[in-house]
């Protein structure tokens, strides 16, 4: 089955809750006009469905190969990225000064969910170079933004971030590459693994970041630095040089995204890779969170992409296979199981957690574009705070949930979902690594609590608290059984929410190890809040429509009643977490390490 874009949807969430009409006043905003977004989303989705869909089934089955150092992605993926260059996907969001068409990151983000709910390999390559762009732009001196950006932007030069090394893992202070001052350049050397696309076909170069350390660097975090250490050299006149010292020795086999090419790379074999500092010694993981920040979003973006994916398929393959009589009909004759309520509660609990992190997601972008764009120095930093507070969990709850929607979608196929042929497996293999890579879900739901809760005591999260408490009263003055019963169990969950963080507060400097053992459920537990919350808003708005004779009944109508189903079976869970972050911790850390 294919892809198709829930376009619908995406509007909804863009104009109703993301708030595009004030995004497109923002300065730098103003062609983000209804009408241009939507042609933009409808040429992508067409792109998405035409080009990409097709090879993602493919690509899984060939997956990318190394030969003499040199890697051949699956066929078609490097003539789907010529495809995806020469319309200009790559700069959407990129500052016009290098290329870039200077969009709204609310503008991106749809654009980003269809290229990943299409083929999540292939997305792989300029989410990365997106993340290399960023950094750049932000800490690259003036010469090295114009020997870079411009290529980076169009899409004609990709960019890697090499992080990870065989012993250093999410403890970078554990990282060992080297770094040599040698006149206005460093010599690298050293190896870093699980490099996505630190190798591949598509473009004539690859613009690698990379972390090492210099001789009198001092020990720990507080000792690394970043490199720009292009895979060839660039001339003054922006052509191509030698061949830096930088190889690919090996890719690794994986569960799943096989067609995106995760490599070793080994730095200065013969005389050292030349590289080039970013900014200030020392300040290398500081300048690399830039890059991560920016992956966090997009792979938590890969959790709803997973889950739109397989809700589709599921929804498609319930409709035709028929099996069994339907429970308390009147026939004898079998029926598709659509008709089933299970097969209905496992869809519905697919499709209203997609939809609930694509409006969260999608509020998440807008929010960024004010942090960024702002007039107002006051708005932008309330922004920010705001965007920094729901980025872990769009991180850690969005990738936790896709890996259920996933074996959810699994599970609607019977049988036939664990045969590869039906593309429900791939699904939940390509989703299983999106809990791990840039940052676990530990470290997420750890940042959550520590950086984003305690270090300035809740603030953010109890302001979001106040805006959740003013949608849970909206819902409590309508007399509607579906948004009373909506209005019930988020307010239960609000509450749940409010109490677990003023416990973590309290808790955290004196018992940091019961707060870090409910950090997770605390972290899904804030998702799933924070998902109510717009789903709720979403009830709201669609019941006005529906009550001046506005837009799309059938659509609205089906809002209301999925935003119900989110309520009864996600927002119920609230409490119980809130008991879980709370009261249990003594269970988690019973036992002495010896005794596992």
């Amino acid at each position: 089955m294919s892809y198709t874009a829930p376009i619908q949807d995406m509007l909804f969430v863009m104009k109703e809750l993301a708030g595009l009409e004030e995004v497109a006043k923002l300065p730098g905003c103003e062609e983000a006009t209804p009408d241009v977004v939507e042609q933009i989303l409808r040429e992508n989705a067409r792109f998405c469905s035409e080009v990409l869909a097709p090879l993602n089934a493919t690509g899984d089955r060939e997956g990318s190969v190394l030969t003499d150092g040199h890697v051949k992605t699956p066929n078609g993926f490097k003539e789907a990225y010529r495809q995806f260059i020469e319309g200009g996907w790559s700069a959407l969001e990129a500052p016009t000064e290098f290329g870039g068409q200077g969009l709204p990151k609310l503008i991106g983000t749809p654009a980003l969910e269809m290229w990943k709910s299409a083929n999540l390999s292939f997305s792989l390559c300029p989410m990365l170079t997106v993340g290399a762009i960023e950094a750049l732009l932000l800490r690259g001196t003036k010469a090295q933004k114009q020997t870079y950006l411009p290529n980076m932007v169009a899409g004609t030069w990709t960019g890697t971030m090499n992080l990870t090394e065989p012993q250093a893992g999410s403890d970078l202070a554990l990282v060992k590459t080297r770094a040599v001052p040698e006149g206005d350049h460093y010599r690298i050397t050293g190896q870093k693994i699980f490099i996505t696309y630190g190798e591949h076909d598509f473009t004539e170069n690859i613009i690698h970041l990379v972390l090492g350390r210099t001789p009198d660097a001092p020990p720990g975090v507080k000792g690394i630095s970043l490199f720009i250490v292009p895979k060839f050299l660039v001339n003054k006149d922006g052509s191509l040089g030698a061949r830096n010292d930088v190889q690919c020795i090996k890719l690794e086999e994986k569960l799943g995204i096989h067609a995106s090419p995760t490599a070793v790379m080994s730095y200065g074999e013969r005389e050292g890779a030349v590289g080039y500092l970013v900014g200030e010694e020392n300040r290398g993981l500081e300048y690399m969170f830039i890059m991560m920040n920016a992956a966090r979003f997009a792979v938590g973006m890969e959790g709803l992409a997973v889950s739109e994916r397989a809700y589709q398929m599921a929804a498609a393959y319930a409709k035709e296979r028929v099996q069994s009589r339907e429970p308390g009909g009147s026939g004898s004759q079998p029926v598709t199981i659509i008709h089933h309520p299970d097969v209905r509660r496992m869809l519905m609990s697919m499709r209203s957690a997609a939809e609930a992190m694509r409006a969260l997601a999608y509020v998440v972008a807008a929010t960024l574009d004010r942090a960024h764009r702002h007039n107002r120095k006051r708005e932008r930093e309330k922004a920010q705070a705001l965007a920094d507070l729901l980025i872990p969990v769009v991180k850690g709850w969005f990738t936790e949930t896709g890996i259920e929607i996933a074996s959810l979608g699994v599970q609607v196929h019977g049988g036939m979902g664990y045969i590869e042929e039906t593309g429900a497996a791939q699904l939940l293999r390509d989703a299983r690594i999106t809990t791990i890579y840039e940052g676990t879900t530990s470290i997420q739901a750890n940042d959550l609590v520590g950086r984003k809760l305690a270090r300035d005591s809740g603030h953010a999260a109890k302001q979001l608290i106040k805006e959740m408490k003013a949608v849970a009263r909206d819902l409590h003055k309508l007399q509607d059984p579906d948004l009373a019963a909506i209005g019930r169990r988020f307010a239960a969950g609000v509450k749940a929410l409010e109490q677990s963080v003023s416990w973590i507060v309290e808790n955290y400097a004196t018992d940091i190890k019961s707060v870090f053992a409910g950090a997770v459920p605390f972290l899904k537990l804030t998702g799933i809040v924070a998902g109510g919350w717009q789903m709720a808003r979403a009830a709201l708005i669609a019941q006005a429509h529906l009550a001046r004779g506005e837009g799309d009944a059938e659509f609205l109508k089906a809002k209301i009643a999925t935003a119900r189903f989110y309520a009864d079976h996600y927002l119920a869970q609230a409490p119980g977490l809130r008991d879980t972050v709370i009261g249990g911790a003594p269970g988690v850390l019973a036992l002495a390490a010896e005794q596992f």
